[in-house]
């Protein structure tokens, strides 16, 4: 009997050494495949011009990419976003991203309200769309046969449409936690809101909806609506979106998305319940891989169908 125990507990012991190896070489070998999928991504940094002043951009190039995107930035005084571009490009996207305008070794004037100018002005919506426009022209010059796409959060949901309505070259567009009402709508929101997290828990969606259509203007300025280019667009769109977000009123921009999609816009959206204006984590950029990785298939599909005809 205590032959058999010894030979049960050295059978246990061998095994538990044998499961903590395999278990060790595929951690090993995980993390092995990770390295080799940051080592084999290229990075070139690559300076371009936009109205008369000097854009500096880092362009990552993974082995066989499936895609190209730009991302555009939101209103804060942003650098190249390094870690979201590795993480685009691991997953087989050209990503270009660039200091904006005005910021990190990028020329020209930063404007928002850290500098106490207005960031969503009519003409400085418009100057940076043009800037991102020419992000498109270099990635474009990169690898011409790439669907290109823009992907961008917040104050890049005025922006982005510009420069999908004016750049053929734009074939596809994802959109975080970004407005499609207009920069007046979306600043009497933000006002009335005034960063309180529990605001949702103290008002309901008529509060809102009341408040944004009657509140007064603080500023006055030529209002951006990106329906205006939304209504002009043919090229996939996708949409995600915090409830809990108190920066823009989320059910009113999906009720302006569904009427759009009425009209035969190819247009879609995702809402996630927990989440609130920052929708950059790992499910919604996991889903938006996803979406450009199919949408841009669709497209390439439907380029070769054009030559066969």
């Amino acid at each position: 009997m205590k032959l058999i125990n010894h030979l049960l507990l050295l059978f246990i012991f061998t095994t538990l050494i044998s499961c903590n190896k395999s278990s060790i070489q595929e951690g090993r070998q995980s993390t092995q495949e990770k390295n080799q999928s940051i080592d084999s991504i290229k990075t070139e940094n690559v300076t371009f011009e936009s109205e008369g002043i000097k854009l500096a951009s880092t362009i990552y190039s993974p082995k066989n990419p499936h895609s190209a995107i730009v991302i555009v930035h939101g209103s804060d005084q942003v650098p190249r976003m390094t870690k979201f571009a590795k993480r685009l490009a691991q997953n087989d996207i050209l990503v270009l991203t660039y200091d904006k305008r005005g910021v990190g070794e990028s020329g020209g004037i930063y404007a928002g309200p850290q500098v106490g100018t207005n960031n969503i002005s009519f003409e400085n919506l418009n100057l940076l769309a043009k800037d991102a426009s020419s992000a498109v022209n270099v990635i474009h010059k990169m690898k011409e046969d790439l669907p290109i796409g823009l992907i961008g959060a917040s104050q890049a949901g005025w922006i982005i449409p510009i420069v999908a309505n004016k750049n053929p070259l734009v074939e596809f567009m994802v959109l975080l936690s970004s407005p499609t009402i207009t920069t007046l709508e979306q600043l009497r929101f933000q006002f009335y809101t005034n960063g309180r997290t529990d605001f949702w828990e103290n008002h309901t969606e008529e509060d809102a909806r009341e408040h944004i259509k009657n509140d007064s203007d603080r500023y006055q300025f030529k209002a951006t609506d990106p329906k205006d280019a939304l209504k002009t667009l043919s090229i996939p769109g996708l949409w995600l979106f915090g409830e809990k977000d108190i920066q823009i009123p989320v059910k009113m921009c999906i009720e302006q998305l569904n009427t759009l999609k009425l009209k035969n816009k190819p247009f879609e959206y995702v809402l996630f319940p927990s989440l609130g204006h920052n929708t950059n984590k790992k499910e919604p950029i996991d889903i938006s891989v996803n979406w450009i990785k199919q949408k841009s298939l669709n497209i390439r599909s439907g380029k070769e169908k054009n030559i066969l005809k």
